[in-house]
């Protein structure tokens, strides 16, 4: 009697988490060893950056543990997305004298940090310290106009600068860098076509984070007494961030891993909803972009 073979199940690609981010007219895109960014050069070609990168938290059995990899990770992306940055915007300059170097990137960064940590804690701390004689000594209450205050800014922000038209094309990119990510993610063959079909927001995207951030700071933030003064309110929420980071990277890395399931859709969806002002949908070139730059990471 002859025996049918049974066929082995074809073999999908290999689970990567793939982490992007959009650039001056390009993307970049990152796995767990690498990173490449794709930028389209004033000349009309595609211009690819490739590097390797391991993570601490991959060469140090501490630095990979729960909570404490989201903050080593989260300093670490901002890092890479800083040189990302400084390589996409070298490529539309001209004359290689006028070049971003390491010490601009340095000042820039620093910059960077002090500018959100008045725009998201300082001002929205002061906002409910004003406020502070109406609340009738409820911690919950100054927490949570705190916290309102911090999602009000955040949009405000976001649609002053969509307004700017660099921003706009930036914002494409990121649509780009998204549908790239979906579709790569869905066994699809990274074409221009395919990935147009893909939806523009998608759940680990650093806009949910922000906002996963702002959700946990509302209640880690009621472990400080309502009476403490204002500085060391300001202070103690500074040094909280590095943990509610950590705790907010694993909530979204569970999401991500059960994205059907009715808890990650309710954990998600304010961040996705937000991501409607952060994405625009992008054209054939920016797609082709992001195509490129996630095949510098990938083999299809």
């Amino acid at each position: 009697m002859m025996v049918k073979k049974k066929k082995k199940p074809k073999q999908g690609k290999p689970e990567l988490m793939i982490g992007g981010q959009a650039v001056i007219e390009g993307v970049m895109m990152r796995t767990k060893d690498k990173y490449a960014v794709a930028v389209r050069h004033p000349s009309g070609k595609i211009v690819i950056k490739k590097q390797k990168h391991i993570s601490l938290t991959k060469k140090h059995n501490l630095l990979g543990l729960p909570f404490i990899r989201g903050i080593i990770i989260l300093v670490e992306t901002m890092i890479l997305g800083f040189k990302a940055l400084t390589f996409s915007a070298n490529q539309g300059l001209h004359d290689k004298k006028e070049e971003i170097g390491t010490l601009e990137l340095i000042i820039t960064f620093i910059i960077s940090i002090i500018f959100a940590l008045v725009l998201f804690k300082f001002i929205p701390l002061m906002v409910a310290t004003l406020l502070k004689n109406k609340l009738a000594g409820s911690n919950f209450l100054f927490n949570l106009i705190d916290g309102l205050s911090k999602f009000t800014i955040l949009i405000l922000y976001i649609l002053a600068i969509s307004l700017i038209k660099d921003v706009k094309r930036l914002f494409r990119y990121h649509g780009a860098e998204h549908k790239t990510v979906y579709c790569y993610e869905g066994n699809k063959k990274l074409t221009v076509k395919n990935v147009k079909k893909e939806s523009k927001a998608h759940p680990r995207c650093g806009t949910t984070f922000i906002l996963v951030v702002l959700f946990l700071s509302i209640l880690f933030y009621l472990l400080i007494p309502f009476e403490t003064s204002f500085w060391l309110k300001l202070l103690i929420r500074i040094l909280f961030l590095p943990l509610i980071a950590g705790i907010s990277y694993e909530w979204i890395k569970l999401s991500s891993k059960h994205p059907k399931k009715l808890h990650s859709k309710i954990l998600i969806a304010p961040g996705l909803l937000v991501q409607s002002l952060t994405t625009r949908e992008p054209n054939d070139k920016q797609i082709e972009v992001a195509i490129k730059a996630l095949k510098g990471v990938v083999k299809e």
